[in-house]
């Protein structure tokens, strides 16, 4: 019970379609096994009603889903309010969504696939954070992490997720500094290769390349133990990041990856 009585808000707590556990799902689901009050937050609502099922499947816990697209500030306003009057308070914002479809080189990206991304990535993760941050200071704490990515830091070929990416780890790092009076901590977690449902089944669509080779080539990157990780990998990560556990941590940019990014120069 690390998150006893503690209200969290896990944006992205849907997921795609898939064969195994996206991160955002996986993190609602273990913050509500140790004691937190999570509110589901999803553009896919129905999706987002899937982790709650799974979630009231696993035993009595109390949580709330909510239909918001976090590009929208309206909507970020909307679910701020939504879980502060609800529950009260709003100790957690866990923010998991990232997008690449359409991503590409620098003169091969169009404009709109590249609004898009960082709009996805990065803008949202501003949005939340003005609407939840005023709850936070007048409670004097709260913990926010967001999910980056070790491409923010690693060489890859596409443009507008690295860059969307970098900023998150820059945000949050702005805002660990400017919020540290109000008693709120800022974390980013930077996962590596994982086997989840976004990273897997994007590139299948995309490449037509079967399921299985798809995962093999992705293993052999990973220098501990030849395999990627799951969305319960950046989920455990998270719950250390939110609990008092981590109370003196704050600007850290987590890598959560295998060691893939020891690799870096």
């Amino acid at each position: 019970m690390r998150l006893a009585e503690k209200i969290a808000i896990v944006v992205g707590a849907g997921q795609t379609p898939g064969e195994t556990i996206g991160n955002g799902r996986a993190t609602a689901t273990l913050f509500a096994r140790e004691g937190a009050k999570v509110m589901l937050v999803d553009r896919r609502i129905d999706s987002a009603r899937e982790t709650e099922k799974m979630i009231a499947d696993e035993g009595p816990a109390e949580t709330l889903s909510y239909e918001a697209d976090v590009t929208s500030e309206d909507d970020c306003r909307g679910l701020a309010k939504a879980c502060s009057d609800h529950f009260g308070r709003i100790d957690i914002l866990h923010n998991n969504v990232g997008i690449g479809s359409r991503d590409a080189g620098v003169t091969d990206l169009a404009e709109d696939a590249w609004s898009r991304i960082v709009d996805t990535n990065l803008k949202s993760m501003f949005l939340t954070c003005k609407h939840v941050i005023p709850v936070m200071r007048e409670q004097r704490e709260g913990c926010i992490t967001n999910i980056s990515s070790i491409a923010s830091i690693a060489s890859i070929p596409l443009m507008a997720y690295k860059v969307s990416k970098a900023g998150v780890n820059a945000f949050t790092q702005q805002i660990a500094l400017s919020e540290a009076r109000h008693g709120i901590r800022a974390n980013a977690i930077l996962p590596g290769l994982m086997n989840t449902p976004m990273a897997i089944e994007a590139w299948v669509q995309a490449t037509g390349t079967p399921r299985e080779d798809i995962i093999a080539g992705r293993d052999k990157q990973v220098p501990l133990g030849r395999k990627q990780g799951t969305g319960w990998d950046v989920a455990h990560a998270a719950l250390f990041l939110a609990s008092d556990e981590a109370k003196f941590i704050t600007g850290v940019l987590l890598p959560v990856d295998g060691g893939q990014t020891l690799k870096v120069g």
